[in-house]
């Protein structure tokens, strides 16, 4: 069974400033020790989580996916974040999933933030995303997706699940929590990739950002409220072995999802 290697990358988001943090992706990463298999960027990596997306939007197969496009292929790895993007008329928090050859895939995130108001601006989406890479069956969620573990249920046998964020410092405990949880639900992997620093509403930041396996260990957490890029691999022979051991998911209950 291949390995999959992961480089998270933490990130102070330049607020509402997209070529700015195209910038800052670049230097971070060419700066960075290694490049894993997979490159995680933050969720709206182009402007910091924002309610204002008029200004902000980017076409489907705009600036955004082509810049992606550009880091997948320097890099051969993949690459996934979400960003603004306006499609027939609607505003979406859309995460892509590039690929090294630069095809690509998408999701459009399902729970949006109410507390913020993000329901009032974007619009939700109802499709789950799998994505088969590298012999690993990965379902790729973003941020307030984290708080529902009906819609997280590994109900086909996913290796990895991952939730891109700006996760606010004052609920860190919930995300830290939460990603464990997941992963023990889930017997998978499960990788959290949150932003650093205050953003233009002073909203803070403590990153966080970590993996954890099958069984809820820490496999790797990134240093609180500092930008960091690391690179971490994951055995997945090990997690196959511990669920051929307990065999918690052959005990999981059968359900439908209602819109």
């Amino acid at each position: 069974m291949k390995n999959l290697s992961l480089t998270l990358v933490q990130p102070n988001l330049v607020w509402q400033d997209r070529r700015a943090n195209f910038e800052k992706m670049e230097s971070l990463l060419a700066a960075a020790e290694s490049v894993g298999d997979i490159i995680l960027l933050p969720e709206m990596f182009t402007t910091g989580f924002s309610m204002a997306p008029d200004n902000l939007f980017d076409v489907p197969r705009g600036e955004t996916l082509q810049w992606l496009q550009k880091m997948a292929m320097r890099h051969d790895a993949a690459v996934s974040g979400s960003a603004i993007i306006k499609d027939d008329g609607n505003y979406y928090n859309r995460l892509y999933f590039v690929y090294p050859t630069g095809e690509f895939k998408t999701y459009d995130k399902r729970h949006l933030f109410t507390l913020a108001g993000e329901e009032k601006v974007y619009t939700a989406g109802t499709e789950h995303l799998f994505v088969d890479y590298k012999g690993w069956r990965i379902m790729p969620l973003v941020c307030y997706d984290l708080r529902f573990p009906v819609w997280c249920r590994n109900t086909t046998d996913v290796d990895l699940q991952i939730f891109v964020a700006n996760w606010p410092e004052r609920r860190s405990m919930p995300w830290k929590a939460l990603l464990k949880a997941r992963a023990i639900e889930n017997m998978c992997y499960v990788a959290g990739l949150n932003r650093v620093g205050d953003d233009g509403n002073g909203v803070s930041h403590s990153g966080d950002s970590g993996v954890y396996d099958e069984l809820g260990n820490e496999v790797e957490m990134l240093t609180s409220f500092k930008e960091e890029v690391v690179t971490i691999e994951l055995d997945r022979q090990k997690m196959l072995d511990s669920r051929q051991r307990f065999q918690f998911l052959s005990d999981r209950d059968s359900f439908g999802l209602a819109y």
